[in-house]
């Protein structure tokens, strides 16, 4: 099962995907049922999985998208406000959304990242927006103390693509480090704008999610001597790494990477 492979592959933490291009939550929500009904779940999949990493030891953090991307989902873009003339109710719903999360998780989440931050903001390095901002400009900060609630110490980043670093709100913890492969490892700890460095990349999937049943899921991207030695890197500057494993809707994770990931945990331990 997902908790069984992820205590074989030997990590630390998960970060673990909440929603993405269709605002759909596999928990209760009642902020969200308020602004779409019928977009949330009767069973608390995040708590159940909070609840079982930390009878593991490892921590959690949530991966959360608003949904307002280029047409993904209309009918959430409509709802929560992102294409109103005035984008204060937008503002207040997504913060409400993250700050109810927060408040029922408690400790369980640990962090969260943000992705999809050119969606709303127009300033970082690309820019995916696609209504009329009219001047608005997105209040990170709100939704980064709304980020915290329930614990003060929760991390928090906001990804601005894939290899770029910006500072949508002074306060971000880490960096998000969305990353296409492993040819740029850490120079150090930190980033010149202050973030921990913090690298995220696939192991076995570029497009990171699993959706065509017809065929096997693609075998691990490196071999084990090029995971080892970007590791090593990682491991001299103390940069922490994630690898996006491909995941089934049965809640299993592909066997031959959770297989190769346990490898590099014995052979780092060594």
């Amino acid at each position: 099962d997902f908790l069984g492979a992820v205590e074989q592959s030997g990590a630390d933490y998960v970060i673990f995907t909440l929603t993405h291009a269709l605002q759909m939550l596999p928990c209760p929500h009642p902020v969200v049922d308020g602004i779409l009904p019928g977009r949330t779940t009767e069973r608390d999949l995040i708590g159940e999985m909070a609840a079982g990493l930390a009878r593991l030891g490892k921590k959690l953090i949530v991966y959360y998208n608003h949904s307002c991307n280029q047409g993904d989902d209309p009918p959430w873009e409509d709802a929560i406000g992102y294409h109103d003339t005035t984008k204060d109710k937008f503002a207040k719903n997504l913060c409400a959304i993250v700050e109810w999360l927060g408040s029922k998780n408690g400790e369980a989440i640990r962090g969260w990242w943000f992705d999809s931050s050119y969606s709303l903001d127009p300033r970082g390095p690309h820019s995916s927006v696609t209504t009329d901002l009219r001047g608005f400009q997105f209040p990170w900060e709100k939704l980064t103390v709304a980020a915290k609630a329930g614990h003060a110490d929760r991390l928090v980043t906001y990804n601005a693509g894939v290899g770029y670093t910006f500072l949508y709100a002074e306060h971000q913890d880490y960096w998000a480090g969305e990353l296409n492969d492993l040819k740029k490892p850490p120079t150090g700890r930190y980033l010149e704008s202050g973030l921990q460095w913090h690298g995220r990349t696939c192991l076995d999937d570029g497009g990171w999610v699993y959706n065509d049943n017809r065929r096997n899921p693609n075998p691990p991207l490196y071999t084990d001597d090029e995971l080892l030695s970007f590791l090593a890197i990682c491991r001299e500057h103390q940069c922490p790494m994630c690898f996006n494993v491909i995941s089934f809707q049965d809640g299993t994770l592909a066997e031959e990477s959770i297989r190769q990931l346990s490898r590099i945990t014995k052979s780092l331990a060594c």
